[in-house]
């Protein structure tokens, strides 16, 4: 049995004074820890347990898609809460007749309850993200196996559809399809986004999809978000962070998601009765990053002069070093930025450079002389007194702030 995997079988015991001890309830949890949504679940469940009876919990280190456990055929237990992703795992769970709630978009088993993330909402989340930042044309990246990604794509289509009266879609191949080759999708991503007008907007069906999408997109020399903004789903934010740049994402509510899971089978398991329906969790809202920290902006110039900021602000650069890449006096670079951005490429720099501060405050121990010098300012009392006035705090309450949330 693997360090993940914990199982205490109690039956009714005495305890030292001779007093019958309630039973815990066993319950297995057939759910990978390999991704941020699975873990959410995981943490949702731990909740629950925590705020009621504690249940024996049965958890195999496995991998999404895994074959059922051996022990799962012969093991006496209470109930289960599984990612149900396969007919392997459908014959196994209701082989064992015991009470189950799926967590899976599958739906390997109708009838049953079942609860999932509302794709609908999360579609609907992403879609008005794009539509705010001004984009007119919009597209969906998806990975057609799976219920989920083509749930999010009929209401994202629909939305952009009446929208902006059009979408563009792109159908990955199966990836357990015979003669899979990751290197020949890539090459068609790669050409189906550069035919894609631009600026656009693109949902992609989840984090790791829209990774894959920025990768392309910097092999193809297309600059985001000036020219594809991308917007991924389950904010797994060690993934999002590593991504160049940092990738914008809809954020599931996995943890409500398995609390409520463990909520119905705590019912199911007293013999309540429970709708054999769809169960769906509403999502919690968008962390914004720079894939899509941007508006969509027709001038190519501007488009041009945004992206070198972004890339070049924490360089100490100023707006005379602007002018010497683009073909745009001061003067009309400066009446362009307040035309389509209502600000000024000077005030555009200092934001960049604050959100640096606000990223290593909250990121490091840096002391706050490093932080001034790695945001691109030259003094550390001009960049405290700058952060206090944007921020509304001083760089080492922010600090302690942070560190309060985490905690």
């Amino acid at each position: 049995m693997s360090a993940l995997c914990f199982f205490t079988h109690v039956l009714e015991v005495l305890d030292q004074k001779g007093r019958t001890m309630k039973r815990r309830r066993g319950v297995a949890l057939l759910i990978e820890t390999s991704n941020a949504y699975a873990r959410g679940l995981l943490e949702g469940i731990v909740a629950y347990i925590r705020e009621h009876d504690e249940w024996s919990v049965h958890l195999p280190e496995q991998e999404r898609g895994a074959r059922p456990p051996d022990w799962l055929r012969n093991w006496r237990g209470d109930g289960i809460i599984a990612r149900i992703e396969s007919e392997a795992i459908a014959n196994a769970v209701a082989t064992t007749r015991l009470p189950f709630v799926d967590v899976s978009a599958a739906r390997r088993l109708p009838g049953y309850p079942w609860v999932e993330t509302d794709d609908a909402a999360i579609a609907k989340l992403a879609a008005n993200h794009l539509l705010e930042r001004g984009f007119q044309h919009l597209a969906y990246c998806g990975e057609s196996p799976f219920n989920w990604s083509r749930w999010r794509e009929e209401h994202f289509v629909e939305i952009a559809n009446r929208a902006v009266g059009a979408c563009a879609t792109f159908e990955a191949k199966s990836r357990f399809a015979p003669g899979y080759s990751w290197n020949r999708e890539r090459s068609r991503l790669r050409r189906w986004i550069e035919r894609l007008p631009k600026p656009i907007g693109v949902m992609a069906c989840y984090d790791i999809r829209a990774q894959q999408l920025l990768d392309v997109c910097r092999e193809s020399n297309i600059a985001v978000p000036e020219e594809v903004a991308v917007i991924g789903v389950d904010d797994d934010q060690l993934l999002c962070d590593l991504c160049s740049p940092s990738l914008s994402s809809v954020i599931p509510d996995a943890l409500g998601t398995g609390y409520e899971a463990a909520r119905l089978l705590d019912r199911l398991m007293s013999a309540e009765e429970v709708e054999p329906d769809a169960h769906l969790v509403a999502p919690l809202g968008v962390a914004t990053r720079r894939s899509t920290d941007i508006l969509a902006i027709d001038d190519p110039d501007i488009a041009k002069a945004l992206r070198y900021i972004r890339e070049h602000a924490c360089d100490g650069i100023n707006v005379n070093d602007l002018t010497r890449v683009l073909p745009l006096s001061r003067r009309v670079l400066e009446s362009r930025f307040q035309q389509l951005l209502g600000r000024t490429p000077h005030e555009t720099i200092v934001e960049q450079r604050i959100d640096r501060v606000r990223q290593l405050l909250r990121e490091t121990e840096l002391p706050l002389a490093v932080i001034a010098e790695r945001s691109g300012f030259r003094h550390v009392e001009y960049m405290s007194t700058l952060f206090r006035r944007r921020v509304g705090v001083p760089p080492s309450h922010f600090r302690r702030q942070a560190k309060d949330r985490r905690s």
